[in-house]
């Protein structure tokens, strides 16, 4: 079997590359996500050099790389944690869509687009990147702080809301009926309710049919079922990210351990192209000529994401730190973005170029925002008038020496 030359030297320098910028990004305690984008942007169309044999495999890799890094996410939680999570979090989901699809339908109006177009940047303003939050919440250690669960319920329910979503774009973007978008929309929730059942239903034979001595076994069985599960999640227009984490969710114990222990190598390999594939997906002529545009609409919503998280953290108890580390984490926006702008397929090349430039501003700065959040809180300043202070110690008891023992 031939395999062509120009492959090999492309990928050998690009994980090359990676692998240094990682080194130096774990130097300074910093995800190594934001100069992986940066080596994308660099790498595609109008960037300094471009990896034509290479694309098609990052291409590739990209698709499998989210789909480790939600499957390795859920074999941190069980299902009985997750599903009372998503039970809390229901209102934190409407929050969470009302605060940011709604500047992105305002300035789809204010730029004149037709309807597709306006819902299309409401949904690319919405949904955060499960990849690259995924990877930020293992990078800075924070799977076992209070505020993940939170962080994950809304991730999770934003997946499942574009379960009804996509539907109802491709319908309107083809100029369909409302009766015909209603049935697509009742559809896909219908298939989305029976496919949640299913998982929760039968997730502990999960386990048991996954677990194997061998190693080897283990890395076949679980990568093997979950890509299965993964195409199907797409069938039914549920984020193939979705399914695996579900899958990720029905193995626990020592099942788990082992699925993670060997799935860990793969999983940073394929994360990263997934990064790089990101950048390569923006050509920087484009950024120019919207990027006022873009950044105005990345400030407001990374407040309103801001603002979302503070509140599904709140809703779990955590602290003021806790809410804020919550909200910065849900600031990135990434593939699914892109996805939507595509899928809507409007001949406005301006939403294109718009949704590009926004998403590789927050796909940047949010993991830098998170970085720096707070992650130590600080105690609650006390005041005499709430707080009484302790009694003082009794005083140290002396022996009588005035009267003899006798």
């Amino acid at each position: 079997m031939h395999t062509p030359i120009p492959l090999l030297l492309e990928l050998g320098a690009i994980l090359t590359a990676l692998s240094l910028l990682g080194a130096l990004a774990r130097r300074y305690a910093l995800s190594p996500v934001p100069l992986y984008l940066l080596t994308g942007l660099a790498l595609g169309d109008g960037g300094i050099a471009a990896v034509p044999a290479a694309r098609d495999f990052v291409d590739t890799g990209a698709s499998i790389g989210v789909i480790l890094l939600l499957l390795t996410l859920g074999l941190d939680f069980t299902v009985p944690e997750f599903t009372a999570s998503l039970r809390r979090h229901r209102l934190s989901a409407v929050v969470d869509l009302v605060l940011n699809a709604t500047p992105g339908a305002v300035a789809g109006w204010l730029l004149g687009l037709d309807a597709g177009g306006i819902l299309a940047l409401a949904g690319a303003t919405y949904i955060s990147s499960s990849g690259i939050i995924a990877r930020l919440l293992g990078d800075l250690r924070r799977l076992g702080n209070r505020e993940t669960p939170a962080v994950l319920s809304v991730l999770v329910l934003e997946d499942f809301a574009m379960a009804a979503y996509l539907p109802l774009l491709a319908v309107l973007t083809s100029g369909g009926t409302w009766w015909q978008a209603l049935l697509a929309v009742l559809a896909a929730v219908a298939a989305v309710a029976a496919a949640v059942a299913a998982s929760l239903r039968w997730s502990h034979h999960v386990g048991r049919v996954l677990t194997h001595p061998e190693p080897e076994q283990v890395l076949l069985r679980v990568l093997g079922i979950t890509l299965v599960v993964a195409a199907l999640a797409e069938t039914i227009h549920v984020s193939a990210a979705v399914g695996a984490f579900l899958i990720g969710l029905a193995l626990t114990g020592i099942a788990a351990d082992r699925a993670r222990a060997v799935l860990s190598p793969l999983r940073d390999l394929f994360a990263a192209v997934f990064f790089l594939a990101l950048g390569l997906s923006v050509d920087p002529a484009d950024l120019m000529s919207m990027l006022p545009a873009a950044l105005a609409l990345a400030v407001i919503t990374a407040a309103t994401k801001l603002a979302s998280g503070w509140y599904a953290a709140a809703r779990d108890g955590a602290g003021r730190h806790g809410r804020l580390r919550a909200g910065t984490a849900l600031i990135a926006r990434g593939e699914f973005s892109v996805v939507i702008v595509g899928l809507a397929g409007t001949a406005d090349q301006r939403l294109g170029a718009l949704v590009t430039t926004y998403v590789l501003l927050l796909a940047v700065s949010g993991p830098v925002l998170t970085r720096f959040a707070p992650t130590r809180p600080t105690a609650p300043r006390r005041t005499p008038a709430t707080v009484p202070s302790p009694p003082p110690p009794p005083p140290p008891r002396t022996p009588d020496t005035t009267t003899s023992p006798e």
